[in-house]
């Protein structure tokens, strides 16, 4: 440890003098972006902490007189306008921001890199870093728009799959809100997430294989309208203009279909299997003997009947049922019209002769990884503002677009 911190101490030394070598001296005056000239003033010094050591970086400062205010062009070269951490310090705080509490993620620096900066340090980098790639993002669906971006490359099928998933807020991010307890007073806000991958074939026993890091993800604390466009623009990205065939997998969630109709109007729809297994396995507690063979038989003969795509028959079993009491009654109603709403999306046996995938295991794995692992840690709360940085970050890094960003910045 103590050679290694020598080491950064005699890096930060060579580093500080190889940036001195150009000060950023532009000439007596330089164009200040507002339509005006800036005039030279002096040289002056700015602290600068990288993954070596703190350094000073000196450099030519410039001032407007008509704009009142000034600038230094060497900021703009290091990409440190309006911070003191480099950009490599930068992508390592944004990064542990991203995977963990903010104050583990510094207590890791300290440990790992032999980087010391404040809890709330990582905090605002993070939620800097998380807003700038959602200004990508809102970028990309700009160009989407106008008809600019082209695809990855074509695909066979292509799926779209889509969910909710509570985030714990602030008191003040959920004012005014209905909750679910028996307070009334909403706790979370949704985060909609959306995951797009591909499949280009199946096994030998015919079952579907996802592409290998095909998988991607994007998400927001947003209304279902304007999720319905990001989640859009991934597929254009990816390639859904050139796809054989797009497929939508959801739950019941009115809004899920909503938008697939919208935005997917040739999809094919297919409700998660699982999803609607536990509809059946739900309503047979509610309405037997808990526990009971009863029970039992009854689910299984259900789901049985389920997986082959049989809805008719399944909605059939359940308005034969003499429920006990007026909530398990509501239930029956409230199901029968679930399945018959959603029989179309129902035809597993169809779905798995085509090899497609019933399950939206994908979507679900992603509300842990980017939302349950991060977000929904035991005390946490968050802004609508902080959350979505975090988010943006997330979906970026378990996407594999991480390097990508950062080229592009350097760039």
């Amino acid at each position: 440890m103590a050679i290694r911190t020598s080491m950064h101490t005699v890096g930060g030394v060579f580093l500080e003098k190889l940036i001195d070598r150009d000060r950023g001296h532009r000439g007596p005056r330089i164009p200040c972006g507002g339509g005006h000239e800036a005039k030279f003033v002096d040289y002056r010094s700015k602290e600068m902490a990288t993954v070596l050591a703190t350094i000073q970086v000196h450099r030519a400062y410039y001032y407007c007189h008509s704009c009142k205010s000034g600038m230094a062009p060497k900021d703009f070269d290091l990409d440190i306008v309006s911070t003191s951490f480099s950009p490599g310090l930068r992508r390592l705080m944004a990064r542990v921001g991203s995977k963990e509490a903010f104050d583990e993620g510094r207590r890791d620096l300290e440990e790992l890199a032999g980087v010391f900066v404040t809890t709330k340090a990582v905090e605002r980098v993070s939620e800097c870093v998380g807003a700038e790639i959602e200004q990508v993002a809102q970028r990309e669906r700009r160009a989407v728009q106008s008809g600019k971006i082209v695809p990855i490359k074509p695909v066979p099928w292509m799926y779209v799959e889509m969910d909710g998933t509570g985030v714990p807020m602030v008191p003040r991010e959920t004012e005014g809100r209905q909750g679910k307890d028996e307070t009334g007073r909403a706790k979370t806000r949704e985060l909609k997430l959306g995951a797009v991958f591909t499949q280009t074939g199946v096994d030998e026993e015919g079952r579907p294989v996802r592409d290998p890091g095909s998988t991607t993800y994007v998400g927001a604390i947003e209304a279902a309208e304007e999720f319905g466009h990001r989640i859009f623009t991934e597929t254009v990205r990816r390639g859904s203009r050139c796809a054989n065939q797009i497929v939508v997998l959801g739950d019941g969630a009115a809004w899920i279909w909503n938008l697939a109709a919208l935005h997917f109007p040739a999809a094919i729809e297919i409700v998660d299997l699982y999803h609607a297994r536990e509809h059946l396995v739900e309503l047979a507690k509610a309405v037997f003997e808990p526990g009971s063979t009863e029970e039992k038989q009854w689910s299984e003969e259900r789901i049985k009947e389920l997986d082959d795509g049989d809805v008719d028959a399944v909605v059939n079993a359940m308005e034969c049922l003499r429920p006990r009491t007026d909530i398990s009654s509501g239930q029956v109603r409230k199901d029968i019209g679930y399945f018959r709403t959603n029989a179309h999306r129902m035809r597993y046996r169809h779905f798995r002769t085509l090899g497609l995938f019933v399950g939206s295991g994908v979507i679900e794995a992603g509300c842990k990884t980017i939302a349950g692992s991060r977000l929904k840690q035991s005390g946490m709360q968050w802004t609508v503002r902080g959350a979505n940085a975090i988010i943006a970050l997330r979906c970026c890094a378990v996407s594999g677009r991480w390097e990508q960003y950062w080229e592009r910045r350097a760039a």
